[in-house]
């Protein structure tokens, strides 16, 4: 088992989540880019991403534990693609993979024709390059993760800032290296700090502002509801301008009455981000989704439109899972 720091899109949860231990198993992820297919063939351009094999094991006292088992799927720039499925089948976990919070063992992970993860070559990659890749993903987890001692502002704000330091300090070097120096660095480093953290600030209350919270940027989480919070933690992954947006069933930790709003605001993204969703809430994944995927007991059970899964389901487990689901959004 080891330990390991979130970062980039994940950073300003670094603290809350600094007790979690991720687990480390054998597994594959290959994204492939629009330039080949599974076959090797070439193809149209088409594909922002597409999920090829992915495999996991989980270890644990008894012995290697098959947590994904080939999964695949694919999904183009500003699609929608909405994973159900049972407790326990993979959701999560392949998010986990998707965000690189799990190391692959092998595979390829490609997005927009860059190879982020090569497990030829990627085995023991450095931290800062591991946060750079995650830069690409944002990630909103099941529970909120706000600095209780932030306020709302600051809070979506905090990666931002923190990765900007990083950008300054690296400025500032190549300066020096250019021998400035006195108040001629003085100035120029004020200036600096003035256009990334100005920037930084509009960010934040443009996505406060797309999740109906602008007004709300001086209060602290105490003194939000849990819809509220989770929305601010939704801007929280927005600030970043994530290529991929990430939800980790964002309204299981609220009250039935304050899931609509969550995933109201969910919805209005639609658009303007490329999506994966994990969710139980199945009208909402009919309504929202271009493509839908169902997961069962690690793999991908059936995959098509919301019409093909919830009206046309091909397998006994979706039957029986919707079934058994029941939901209402509006």
């Amino acid at each position: 088992m080891k330990r390991y720091l979130l970062s980039a899109a994940a950073l300003c949860f670094a603290m809350a989540m600094s007790a979690q231990s991720l687990f480390v198993g054998s597994y594959n992820i290959r994204y492939h880019n629009s330039d080949d297919d599974r076959n090797g063939n070439v193809w149209k351009t088409r594909c922002k991403v597409i999920c090829d094999q992915v495999n996991f094991e989980s270890p644990d006292i008894f012995g290697a534990q098959e947590v994904l088992k080939g999964i695949n799927f694919e999904m183009d720039k500003g699609e929608v693609v909405v994973i159900i499925g049972s407790s326990g089948s993979g959701k999560t976990t392949l998010l986990r993979c998707l965000n690189f919070l799990e190391t692959a063992d092998d595979g390829q992970i490609i997005v927009d024709g860059e190879t982020l993860f090569d497990g030829a070559s990627d085995k023991n990659e450095k931290y800062n390059d591991l946060r750079k890749k995650r830069l690409h993903f944002g990630l909103v987890f099941q529970q909120f993760n706000l600095f209780p001692h932030m306020n709302v502002l600051k809070n979506v704000k905090i990666s931002a800032e923190l990765l900007a330091k990083d950008k300054i300090k690296q400025q500032i070097k190549e300066l020096k290296q250019q021998k400035v120096r006195g108040k001629a660095l003085s100035l120029q480093k004020k200036q600096l700090k003035e256009a990334e953290f100005s920037a930084i600030d509009a960010r934040a209350k443009e996505t406060l502002s797309k999740v109906g919270l602008l007004d709300r940027c001086a209060a602290y989480p105490c003194e939000l509801s849990g819809g509220q919070q989770q929305r601010v933690a939704i801007a929280r992954a927005l600030a970043l301008s994530p290529d991929i947006l990430c939800f980790d069933e964002p309204t299981s930790a609220l009250d039935p009455e304050l899931t609509g709003e969550v995933l109201k605001v969910i919805k209005g993204l639609k658009g303007d981000s490329t999506m994966i969703i994990v969710t139980h809430e199945m009208d909402f994944a009919r309504k929202v989704a271009d493509r839908v995927v169902f997961m069962a007991d690690g793999e991908v059970a059936e995959y098509g439109t919301p019409d093909e899964i919830f009206d046309n389901p091909k397998t006994e487990k979706l039957k029986a899972f919707l079934l058994n689901s029941t939901s209402t959004f509006e």
